[in-house]
């Protein structure tokens, strides 16, 4: 029943990143000029390193392949952009985002003190390299 949950939970945090990220990929250009709008007037690469970490490390994360690194990555990710870009708190639905960001961050602490369970890649590598090992 346990790796079913930590499943489900890296599905269920997984998805609001590979879908933000695949939204990042999909309209670069306005997420360019979303982050000039909120002041983060950054470089293409920039940009093109938030697509990596919500699209690539998401979909890490939801494969569970090298779990616990993608869900610090993510935690560390959470707590920057929430204050970088979730701030004003005079506006409630930035509130909102920050909080989000806030308890995605916690979920993501979760993952990273209690690995992916049995239903990941990083099980099945595990178990792989067990094999060679016993073989060799």
């Amino acid at each position: 029943m346990t790796s079913f949950l930590q499943l489900a939970g890296r599905i269920l945090i997984s998805i609001i990143f590979v879908w933000a990220g695949w939204g990042k990929l999909l309209g670069f250009t306005a997420t360019m000029g979303y982050f000039d709008k909120i002041g983060l007037p950054v470089p293409p690469a920039a940009a093109a390193v938030a697509v990596f970490m919500e699209l690539g490390v998401g979909l890490a994360l939801l494969a569970g392949l090298f779990t616990r690194l993608s869900g610090g990555a993510l935690a560390v990710w959470c707590v920057v952009t929430a204050l970088v870009a979730h701030t004003n708190f005079a506006d409630r639905n930035m509130e909102i985002h920050f909080l989000k960001n806030v308890a995605m961050t916690g979920g993501l602490l979760y993952v990273v003190a209690f690995g992916a369970g049995a239903y990941s890649l990083d099980a099945l590598l595990s178990r792989r390299s067990a094999a060679v090992r016993a073989v060799a």
